[in-house]
């Protein structure tokens, strides 16, 4: 890969941000191109649940968090497209637009309506100081360090009312297997993230060595676009089922790809395991 000679479409840079990948070295309309193209892969999954909660009762309510998921799509590829402060503005913004309702729906679940009640008001100030904070004074760290709490949150919360809502030990395993490799999925999302970070030279090094395509497989930032949309659908399709009580023992098979996947090779070495110790 060579460094870009084209006329960025979109102007100088003024996010206060940029990522490891090149800019504007595949087409002068889009900056980061692996890191737009990636930022997709939240609107897919998106689109798929919404796709599965068609003539489901409270279809409505329930498909906030979907939407949501497809907004952290459609902004991240507008920040990494643009490379522009107001893109990257609500590219954190939208971040927030889909733990908040997650955080509501687990922390009201099962609760009176007077709790109910002051989970919304207590979120609805949270995420507005947040926002007008991060906004107004350029600070960074409170929405990183909100974010990252708020998915601990959801992340905790979630595996806790998994076996007081789930009897059946096989279907308990299964939706047990698929919440923590979303978790997984999170957290190595984040590793890649930071090796974006603090090997970008040796990164790019090696994208200019290899080329195209395969340079491609280089842009890790990208990567943890992937990882996070696994691990964000993982998050909004387990609280849905938990929520809305519907788990039954083919709750996992009806998920996205390669949820299915895990959820079989969980029940198979599950199993060996059993045979092995008869």
């Amino acid at each position: 890969m060579e460094h870009s000679t084209l006329a960025p479409f979109w102007g100088p840079q003024t996010s206060y941000l940029n990522f490891c990948e090149e800019d504007y070295v595949v087409t002068r309309y889009i900056a980061e191109f692996i890191n737009t193209l990636s930022s997709f892969v939240y609107i897919v999954y998106g689109i798929y649940g919404l796709s599965k909660l068609r003539h489901k009762p409270h279809a409505g309510s329930r498909s906030i968090p979907y939407f949501g998921l497809m907004g952290v799509g459609v902004c991240s590829a507008g920040y990494h497209m643009t490379l522009k402060y107001h893109t990257q503005m609500s590219d954190e913004l939208s971040m927030h637009l889909l733990t908040t309702p997650l955080l509501y729906r687990i922390l009201s679940f099962q609760t009176s309506p007077e709790h109910t009640r002051m989970v919304g008001i207590v979120l609805s100030i949270l995420f507005t100081i947040v926002m007008v904070v991060h906004m107004v004074m350029d600070e960074f760290l409170l929405h990183a360090v909100t974010f990252g709490m708020a998915v601990y949150l959801i992340a905790t919360r979630t595996l806790k009312i998994i076996p007081r809502q789930i009897p059946d030990p096989v279907t308990r395993k299964n939706i047990q297997s698929v919440a923590l490799f979303g978790c997984a999925s999170f957290i190595f999302g984040y590793l890649v993230w930071l090796i974006d970070d603090w090997a970008c030279r040796i990164l790019t090094s090696t994208r200019q060595a290899v080329g195209l395509p395969l340079a491609f497989l280089f842009e890790l930032h990208g990567w943890w676009h992937v990882f996070t949309a696994i691990g964000g659908y993982i998050a909004v399709a387990i609280i849905d089922l938990l929520t809305s009580g519907e788990v039954d023992k083919d709750s996992t098979e009806r998920l996205a790809w390669p949820l299915p996947v895990v959820a079989r090779l969980v029940a198979t070495r599950s199993s060996s395991t059993q045979k092995k110790g008869n």
